[in-house]
C-alpha cells in the first residue's frame, strides 16, 4: 500500500500552484472545474511520482495555522542533497518567506529546514 496523493484547500488556487511549480519543480494538470459547485483542484505531480492535490471552492474559512496544534503539521519535500536544502531555503527567504527552522540536523538526523508556505502551511525540506 501507498499514499495515493495529499489534498490541500487554498484561497488562491493559482499562487498556490505557481508556488509547487515554481520552487519545487511540481508538473500540474490542466485542473478540474466544477461549473455547478464552483470546486476547482489541480493534481501535482513532483519527479518521484508523489502527488499534491490543490482545491478550491467557494466560501471556505481561513482559520489561522499556528503552529503548535493538532492536524497535519507539514508537508516534506526531499530534495536530495544538504546543499540544495541550502540554496532552496535561501532562495525561498529572499523572495519573502518565512523560515522558521534550519537548516540543520536535528535530533534524529535529519537535515532540514521548515518554511511558511503557502497560506500560512508549512513544508519541510530535507535532503
Amino acid at each position: 500500500m501507498h499514499i495515493h496523493h495529499i489534498a490541500l484547500y487554498v484561497s488562491d488556487l493559482e499562487a498556490a500552484r505557481r508556488f509547487f511549480m515554481t520552487y519545487l519543480g511540481a508538473i500540474s494538470n490542466e485542473g478540474y472545474h466544477n461549473p455547478r459547485t464552483d470546486f476547482r483542484s489541480y493534481f501535482l505531480t513532483f519527479d518521484s511520482g508523489a502527488q499534491l492535490e490543490i482545491m478550491q471552492k467557494p466560501q471556505l474559512e481561513d482559520l489561522p495555522k499556528p503552529q503548535n496544534r493538532t492536524g497535519y503539521a507539514h508537508v516534506a519535500f526531499s530534495l536530495g542533497s544538504r546543499s540544495a536544502v541550502d540554496e532552496l531555503t535561501q532562495r525561498l527567504q529572499k523572495d519573502g518567506y518565512q523560515v522558521i527552522s534550519g537548516p540543520r540536523t536535528t535530533g534524529d538526523g535529519y537535515y532540514e529546514s521548515c518554511v511558511v508556505a503557502v497560506e500560512g502551511n508549512l513544508i519541510e525540506l530535507t535532503e
